[in-house]
C-alpha cells in the first residue's frame, strides 16, 4: 500500500447503476462500446491494463512484455496513467483488465453488477478463503466472484531490534507490555514512537487502524452499522461513540509517546529518524522499508501486530489487498483479458511479484513471508488474525483525518468519534433520502 497516492484511497459513495448509466446519457450499456475484437500488432486482439500503483508501475512493464512474448494472440497494452477510473465507466470505455488497489471505489463496481463473474475460472478457487472475503465486506454482488485477489499488503509495528535489545525490552504481547516498552525507552531518553502527524493519512493507517483493528471486529462493527441506515448516530449501541471508545482512549496514550515535533513532521521525515535509529517503533506499513534501508541497510528491523489487549495472542495484523484483478462487463475483451488474468496468477508470477515486493500471495500454499523484516507479522497470518482497518471503511467525505490531528492535540477521544458519527449519520440520512 504505498504512500502517493495514501494506502488505502477511498470513494465518498456508491454509485448505483442508474447513475453510472444516467451520467454517460446511456454510454454504460454494457457492451455497447466497441463491439468486436479490435486488432493489434500481427492481427493480435489489444486489451488495455490498467495498473497505475507507483512504485511497481517498471515492474508491470515488464511484466506485460513478458506475456506478450510468451504467446501470439493476446497484445496487451499497459496503461499506467493516472485517469480516474470513474469518468472511464462512465464514457463506456473502462479498461479490459485492471489491477488496482481494493478499495471502497471498486466494491461500487462491485456492488452496482458492472464487474464480470470470474467464478468459473480455476484461479478463484485457488484464492485463500480468508483473503477473498476481504472483498465481501467491502461489497458484494450475489452469486458471483467479480474481483480476485493478487496482492496483500501486511503492516504492524515496525521497531528497532538494536534499540529493543540494547533497553531490555521484549517484543511487546499485551497492552500492558506495549505501555512498560514505552516507558522503558521515555525513561532511557530514546523515543518510543515516531509520529508523522502532518500527513493524516500515516495516522489513520497507523494509530487509528493499529488501535481499533487489534481491539474490536471491524468488519462486523461496520456491517451492523451499515444495516442501521438513517438510524445510526452517536447514541445508538452501534455507533463509534460506543464501540471505538476504549481503542481511541489507548489510541490517544499511545500518541503521547511520540516525538515532540511529531504535529510538523511527515512521512518522509520518519522514514529518515527511524532510518537514523531516532526512535524504537514507527507505525508504517512495508511500503517504508526500502525507504528505512536507504538511509541504513544494516539497521535491524522487524515488525509486530500491536496488542491491544491483555491475552497474549490476540494481536492482529492490518492487511489490505494491495492489489486486486478485475474485468469489467463492458470489455468487448473478454476472453483475451482473462487471458492475461490467467497469466498473471501463474504460480511463479504472483509468487515472485509478492515475494519481490514485500507481499503475501492470497493463494492457498502460498509461501509465508519471507523477508526477516516482516516474519514477526506471520504468526498473526496464519491464525487469520487479519483486519482492514477501519479508515479503510469511512467514505473520504468525512474528514477523518483531520478529526485525529484535533483529537491527538486536544486528548478529546470523545469529541472525535461523535464528528465521525455525526458525518456518518448524514451520509446514511442523506443515502435513504
Amino acid at each position: 500500500m504505498p504512500p502517493t497516492p495514501p494506502p488505502a484511497p477511498r470513494a465518498p459513495a456508491a454509485l448505483s447503476r442508474r447513475s453510472l448509466l444516467t451520467a454517460g446519457t446511456g454510454a454504460l450499456a454494457l457492451g455497447a462500446a466497441g463491439c468486436g475484437a479490435s486488432a493489434g500488432t500481427a492481427g493480435r486482439e489489444e486489451i488495455r491494463f490498467f495498473q497505475n500503483k507507483p512504485e511497481v508501475i517498471a515492474y508491470f512493464g515488464d511484466l506485460v512484455a513478458r506475456f506478450n512474448a510468451s504467446q501470439p494472440e493476446v497484445l496487451a497494452v499497459h496503461d499506467s496513467s493516472q485517469t480516474a477510473l470513474v469518468p472511464q465507466f462512465v464514457r463506456g470505455a473502462p479498461p479490459d483488465l485492471a489491477a488496482w488497489n481494493y478499495t471502497l471505489e471498486v466494491g461500487n463496481y462491485v456492488s452496482t453488477g458492472v464487474l464480470t463473474d470470474l467464478s468459473d475460472l480455476p484461479e478463484a478457487e485457488r484464492v485463500d478463503p480468508k483473503y477473498q472475503v476481504l472483498v465481501d465486506q467491502f461489497a458484494t454482488n450475489e452469486g458471483e466472484t467479480n474481483v480476485l485477489p493478487y496482492s496483500v499488503a501486511s503492516a504492524g509495528v515496525i521497531y528497532n531490534a538494536r534499540l529493543f535489545e540494547e533497553n531490555g525490552v521484549a517484543v511487546p504481547q499485551t497492552w500492558s507490555d506495549l505501555v512498560a516498552a514505552c516507558e522503558t525507552f521515555r525513561a532511557a531518553g530514546v523515543t518510543p514512537v515516531y509520529s508523522t502527524l502532518q500527513e493524516v493519512w500515516t495516522i489513520q493507517q497507523g494509530l487509528f487502524d493499529y488501535c481499533t483493528g487489534s481491539a474490536l471486529d471491524v468488519a462486523a462493527f461496520f456491517a451492523d452499522l451499515r444495516a442501521l441506515g438513517a438510524d445510526a448516530g452517536p447514541e445508538e449501541e452501534v455507533s463509534f461513540s460506543n464501540v471505538f471508545a476504549e481503542p481511541v482512549e489507548k489510541m490517544l496514550q499511545l500518541a503521547s509517546y511520540s516525538n515532540p515535533d511529531a504535529a510538523s513532521r511527515a512521512y518522509a521525515d520518519g522514514n529518515l529518524a527511524f532510518g537514523r535509529g531516532e526512535a524504537a517503533m514507527y507505525l508504517q506499513g512495508p511500503w517504508a522499508l526500502g525507504e528505512i534501508a536507504k538511509v541504513d541497510p544494516d539497521l535491524p528491523v522487524g515488525t509486530f501486530p500491536l496488542p491491544m489487549t491483555e491475552q497474549p495472542g490476540e494481536a492482529a495484523a492490518r492487511v489490505n489487498l494491495d492489489l486486486a484483478l478485475w474485468i469489467p462487463d463492458a470489455s468487448p475483451h473478454q476472453d483475451a483479458a482473462r487471458t492475461f488474468l490467467q497469466w498473471l496468477m501463474r504460480d511463479e508470477v504472483i509468487a515472485r511479484y509478492n515475494a519481490d515486493n514485500l507481499a503475501t500471495s492470497p493463494l492457498l500454499g502460498a509461501a509465508p513471508l519471507q523477508d526477516p523484516r516482516l516474519v514477526g507479522l506471520q504468526p498473526a497470518l496464519d491464525a487469520g488474525r487479519i483486519y482492514q482497518g477501519a479508515n479503510t471503511y469511512v467514505p473520504l467525505t468525512i474528514p477523518v483525518g483531520n478529526y485525529l490531528q484535533e483529537a491527538i492535540r486536544s486528548g478529546d477521544g470523545a469529541r472525535l468519534l461523535r464528528r465521525i458519527d455525526e458525518d456518518w449519520a448524514r451520509l446514511a440520512t442523506r443515502s435513504a433520502a
